[in-house]
């Protein structure tokens, strides 16, 4: 399991308390369909933290668990790490906003049976996958983290329908730029764009701040909600 290097961890400490006395501007918002079964991202906030880029995710019903029962989260979102068309995805659509995405990052609320006698046990399940030019697909390219709530805790934490995430961008072979461009393409929906700081911007230090107190507590972004994490009954999730 992969553990957040103690430097890092430190040193988003130390910003945690002049970041906390602000509002955190949101990356993009979205106003779900009727028609949206599945639970959706209304809000998110991202930026670069450290050698991580940093998401602060709402949904506007729970990711995983009993409420969602077999229709649970299943989005993606994309960065294009150097904000150029010229390296990354290569979708058929040529104008696809998608296309030029370094990095797809897959959120599903998933159940996973351990073993045959027992209610199947729920969590929230993150794949990252780095999108190089011969990628026509986000499921094409390296994996390069397949992430859980329970195993992961010190990537990924959920409180009620925040969801919060450190996705690890130290790959060497990964673009970077003083911006990066996301898209969030909701189901049925237009995609929906934003422009970040980039790894490149001097700025990793600043933005969401979602840090390590301590030994396995962390921080929140500003503005997040303050209910504690709900326990999973069991019963059926998809």
């Amino acid at each position: 399991m992969k553990r957040l290097p103690t430097l890092l961890a430190c040193s988003l400490l130390v910003g945690a308390t002049a970041s906390a006395a602000g509002r955190t501007a949101s990356t993009l918002r979205y106003k779900p369909s009727p028609d949206d079964e599945r639970p959706v991202i209304v809000d998110a906030t991202i930026g670069p933290q450290g050698s991580d880029f940093a998401m602060r995710l709402k949904f506007n019903k729970d990711p995983f668990g009993e409420e969602c029962k077999q229709r649970c989260a299943n989005i993606t979102l994309f960065l294009d790490t150097d904000s150029s068309t010229q390296s990354g995805l290569r979708l058929a659509a040529n104008k696809a906003p998608e296309n030029g995405a370094d990095l797809a990052v897959v959120i599903q609320g998933v159940r996973e049976y351990k073993r045959q006698d027992a209610p199947p046990e729920m969590a929230l399940r993150v794949k990252v996958r780095q999108l190089g030019s011969d990628a026509t697909s986000a499921d094409a390219g390296e994996l390069l983290a397949d992430l859980n709530n329970r195993q992961d805790p010190e990537r990924i934490q959920t409180d009620g329908t925040t969801v919060y995430l450190l996705v690890d961008a130290t790959s060497a072979l990964l673009p970077s730029a003083r911006k990066v461009r996301v898209i969030y393409h909701p189901p049925g929906g237009k995609a929906l764009t934003a422009s970040i700081n980039g790894m490149a911007s001097g700025s990793s230090g600043k933005g969401v701040q979602i840090f390590k107190r301590g030994s396995g507590n962390w921080g929140r972004a500003p503005d997040a909600e303050g209910k504690k994490p709900r326990a999973n009954p069991p019963g059926d999730n998809g």
